[in-house]
């Protein structure tokens, strides 16, 4: 079994007892491995890294092991007068030093230590737990706050930039699948008014960068509800995992995807368009959360552009889902036809919501 000799080229003492698959991710194959010695015993997760997606893992290791070095230093410097435990997982070094190991097929795999006695939820389960999402983000926010983040790799260059999606939607609409999925299509033709409608407004973001308005910082790049985990004892947040995403990015990619992720109850597959719409009571907990710890690094700028961000990183996904739908559903794994062109419109459904909340959700962010 090729896990568990892997899991035994990592600097981790005793020896293995089991490798179990775990996790619900669509993107690295990941293990829970066990090792044991006669005092004590260990676990951590395996993983390997999906190259078709991360292209450069060796640069996804760099930047993993830069960021949660920071944090931890900080952490440990902070640690008599925090609030709670707080976690960030390490990354395992292989028996040769590196960050990662390469097996006989010249696949990587590298280990990372686990965050105990906590879990996550898929989708948000009350305005208390909204509240401890918010916190972890902003804790994490605000510790790598003085990284400087042109010591990170860009490993996903594009990664939302809004007008280069819409670029690969137009690339799309130009093929013989795109065109015969678009006329066959009321849905999809109903989808791709709703882009033109705001296709101008895209680059907000962007622009308000290139105007030297808002700056790149560390950031996450995937906060989304199952990767802040909580506490099992307090239920308190403890935790962002998942770090592969880590780069240098604008803050409003982080808040508007995490705001994406948490307040739309009804959730992204939901056959229930009437249901679908932004909670604000959950961004309003959030960004308390978020407030407590990351209030004293955002800018006025920063402020105003948060409802944009938040608007724009739904309407991204959307955009996403739809051109990939028109290219023949070649990037996000589907179970059923249709179903990209189904999650687009939930996605263009939230957006709508977002819109016709502005004025609450404006109030929100000035609160910050």
């Amino acid at each position: 079994m090729k896990s568990a000799f892997m899991a035994q080229r990592f600097q981790v003492d005793g020896r293995l007892v089991t490798v179990e698959a775990t996790g619900s991710g669509n993107v690295n194959d990941t293990y829970l491995v066990t090792f044991r010695t006669i005092f004590s015993e260990e676990r951590f997760i395996l993983q390997r890294i999906n190259t078709r997606v991360f292209t450069q893992p060796d640069k996804v290791m760099n930047n993993m092991r830069l960021v949660t070095a920071h944090v931890h230093a900080h952490l440990e410097a902070e640690q008599e007068d925090a609030d709670r435990i707080w976690q960030l997982p390490r990354v395992i070094p292989a028996k040769d030093g590196r960050d990662y190991a390469v097996d006989s097929d010249g696949e990587c795999w590298r280990a990372i230590s686990l965050i105990a006695s906590a879990h996550s939820y898929e989708q948000v389960q009350s305005p208390e737990h909204a509240h401890e999402i918010g916190a972890v983000l902003g804790q994490f926010h605000r510790l790598l706050s003085d990284m400087p983040c042109d010591v990170l790799h860009d490993t996903l260059p594009g990664f939302h930039i809004t007008p280069s999606y819409l670029e690969k939607l137009d690339a799309a609409l130009n093929t013989a699948c795109g065109k015969a999925r678009l006329n066959s299509s009321g849905v999809a033709q109903n989808c791709l008014k709703f882009i033109e409608q705001r296709r101008e407004w895209c680059s907000v973001l962007e622009k308000a960068k290139e105007r030297g308005e808002l700056h790149l910082r560390a950031i996450h790049g995937d906060p989304k509800t199952a990767n802040i985990m909580i506490d099992d004892m307090t239920g308190k947040g403890t935790s962002i995992i998942d770090l592969d995403t880590v780069k240098p990015g604008l803050v409003h990619y982080d808040i508007g995807d995490c705001l994406r992720s948490c307040c739309n109850p009804a959730g992204e597959e939901t056959r229930d368009f009437a249901n679908i719409f932004f909670d604000t009571d959950l961004c309003e907990a959030l960004l308390k959360g978020y407030k407590s710890h990351a209030r004293k690094f955002l800018t006025d700028a920063d402020r105003y552009y948060l409802y944009d961000a938040t608007r724009l990183i739904a309407f991204e996904l959307g955009l996403r889902f739809f051109a990939d739908y028109l290219a023949g559903d070649v990037y996000f794994k589907t179970r059923h036809e249709g179903q990209n062109l189904h999650r687009a419109r939930v996605q263009f459904q939230l957006t709508k919501s977002i819109e016709t909340r502005e004025k609450t959700i404006r109030e929100l962010f000035n609160m910050l």
